[in-house]
């Protein structure tokens, strides 16, 4: 029987439980500076001996600090670092076209996209899209797909998608998916919009390449004080994400955070990652380390329909200006 798992389960019990499945894998973690979410995956499933681990991030000298300290945790895994700089289309190309020449490399088992921003002032990025659309979503969806090739290597290929409860605060804005570039803009609104997102993509990917033998997954990890939020002054970003729930008729407008350490934040994403009873389920929306269920958790139908998944595979690729069929 399966292990029961809950909002207290942490990444150290996960990577013990699969550490088999962990073991000699080759894994790229995007968003992995010190103290963030994907730096405490990545050391946390270094203990269960990869074979190797790439990290990706906008400054390889973050992403090497991290690499040093999985040195720490485990001297014998070995590491290497990736400049990926997603909100900027040119530099994921470029950065697709560095993994996609490692011959050394082969293959890549699991992907994890972990790397964002949340509740930024409206910016728009260097492509012209609201910048938290183009960092959480549009950067990860061409970076994936530009070494899917190596992915698919694999035998048993595994994408990860973090996303977040925040899904909740807004579908996809399919005529206005740059807020009037900046007219329309709410942070919190624009934040719900790509987590949405992350989540069809997995949608789309499970339709499209689960035949294929491709698994994948997306998540919210919880509530963690990591660095994703050390710009917001919650003095203001509290009561704006509580006016933007009661807006909405959300339970999370009345209710107080449900914290969670590091540790218990990274372990749904091992879980999306290694899990082997998940193969039944392919597309899902994980949370607490397990199938997130719509009638009592936060699963928006917005996020989950096959219908928007599928519109927005097609948005993207118009927005990216590259068709990827398969």
């Amino acid at each position: 029987m399966p292990t029961a798992h809950d909002a207290k389960t942490t990444a150290s019990e996960l990577v013990r439980e699969l550490a088999s499945a962990i073991k000699a894998k080759v894994v790229l973690t995007t968003g992995v500076s010190p103290k963030s979410l994907g730096a405490t995956f990545v050391e946390a499933i270094a203990k269960a001996e990869p074979a190797l681990l790439i990290l990706a991030g906008r400054n390889p000298t973050k992403s090497s600090q991290t690499a040093d300290a999985i040195k720490a945790v485990n001297p014998n895994v070995k590491t290497r670092v990736l400049e990926l700089d997603l909100s900027s289309l040119a530099a994921v190309r470029r950065a697709a076209d560095v993994v996609l020449s490692w011959a050394d490399i082969p293959h890549i088992d699991v992907l994890v996209n972990c790397a964002g921003i949340m509740a930024v002032p409206f910016k728009l990025s260097t492509d012209g899209y609201e910048s938290q659309f183009a960092t959480n979503y549009l950067g990860p969806w061409l970076f994936t797909n530009l070494i899917m090739n190596k992915i698919l290597a694999s035998e048993a290929p595994r994408i990860v998608n973090v996303s977040s409860d925040g899904h909740r605060l807004n579908p996809i804005r399919w005529d206005d998916y740059n807020f009037s570039n900046g007219e329309t803009y709410n942070k919190w609104s624009a934040y719900g919009q790509s987590k949405t997102a992350n989540i069809l993509f997995s949608v789309s990917l499970a339709e499209k390449l689960g035949s294929r033998g491709l698994q994948t997954y997306s998540l919210h990890p919880g509530v963690i004080a990591t660095n994703l939020g050390d710009h917001i002054d919650w003095e203001e970003g509290g009561p704006s994400l509580q006016a933007a729930d009661r807006a909405l008729g959300n339970k999370e407008g009345w209710a107080e955070f449900k914290w969670k350490t590091s540790d218990q934040g990274a372990a749904t994403i091992v879980y999306a990652a290694f899990d082997q009873d998940l193969k039944d389920h392919n597309g899902a929306y994980l949370e607490d380390s397990h199938i997130a269920d719509p009638l009592v958790e936060t699963v928006k139908p917005w996020a989950t329909s096959k219908v928007e998944a599928g519109r927005l595979w097609q948005l993207t690729e118009k927005l990216v200006g590259q068709d990827i069929k398969y």
